[in-house]
């Protein structure tokens, strides 16, 4: 006769169901793997951002050799709000990871030059938008001698400067890749030269072993750029750091944020690592930005 009694096969089911309960807490805290997969089934990553309907200002494109990058041809944009005032402050965004230059103003991507006319049309200060191509560096000098962190700085400013705008005032920001890529930018310059850094879903990670595939060139280059443990070099510098609940670089990106003396501006509210949330989140973080330009 078998050993097995229903109490038993009761109290089994129910410590089952309180470890799957556990698993599931622990999931949406953050803490085991997948929670940006629990969020998306469960509907928890909220309603996605619309580009707005007001008319972008002119979208200048260009192309530069880069010394920096070894050569390469990459291509820069540079979005003006409507009116097109002289000697405005820049931001520049830096892309993530499959993107381009074109990804924050292409129409059905971020659609930035949308955004940024309806929010100088909504009273925020007027300031130009500028990115460039970074491919799939993460926005630092590799061992290759690709070093696309230098063409932003040497080549790219000097480009903007030369086409009247003011790059004493300089914004950085980005979205995912091109979040670690302004955070770490921004903490190389320091408060010296950058007034503001904005960023969306950063690509961060406590430890080497987690990072994606070509992110980093090794354990000694992430640790010589990781961004984590950081805080201090952004002291003076105004910044703001939005993520999505749902995102697989929450729980790093708060850990992220509560490393900071004084926390940054942003949050952390439902979305996913997507475009929904990006645009969602654009209108507060070039709003920051003009604030502090």
């Amino acid at each position: 006769m078998s050993g097995v009694t229903r109490r038993g096969t009761l109290l089994g089911a129910g410590a089952g169901a309180l470890a799957a309960l556990a698993g599931g807490i622990g999931v949406a805290e953050g803490v085991l793997p997948g929670r940006a997969t629990l969020y998306r089934h469960l509907g928890l990553d909220g309603a996605d951002g619309v580009v707005p309907e007001a008319t972008g200002g002119r979208v200048e494109r260009g192309v530069l050799v880069s010394r920096a990058r070894q050569g390469r041809e990459c291509g820069w944009s540079v979005a003006l709000p409507p009116g097109d005032p002289e000697g405005l402050p820049v931001a520049v965004v830096l892309h993530g990871r499959g993107n381009d230059h074109a990804s924050a103003f292409a129409p059905g991507y971020l659609a930035l030059d949308r955004f940024l006319a309806a929010a100088v049309a909504g009273g925020t200060p007027p300031f130009a938008l500028a990115s460039v191509d970074g491919d799939e560096t993460y926005w630092h000098a590799r061992a290759d001698g690709d070093d696309p962190a230098a063409m932003v700085v040497d080549e790219l400013l000097p480009l903007l400067r030369d086409r009247g705008l003011d790059t004493d005032r300089l914004g950085l920001a980005g979205w995912s890749m091109g979040g670690f890529g302004a955070l770490h930018l921004a903490g190389l310059l320091g408060a010296g030269r950058v007034r503001a850094v904005a960023v969306m879903s950063p690509a961060l990670w406590h430890d080497h072993r987690d990072t994606a595939p070509g992110a980093f060139d090794g354990r000694a280059d992430f640790e010589a750029v990781t961004v984590m443990g950081r805080q201090s070099r952004l002291a003076g510098v105004a910044t703001r750091v939005d993520c999505g609940l749902g995102d697989p670089f929450c729980a790093a990106t708060e850990d992220y944020v509560d490393g900071f003396a004084e926390r940054p501006a942003g949050g952390f509210e439902r979305g996913d690592h997507d475009l929904g949330y990006w645009r969602r989140t654009a209108p507060a973080q070039l709003e920051f930005l003009g604030a502090h330009l």
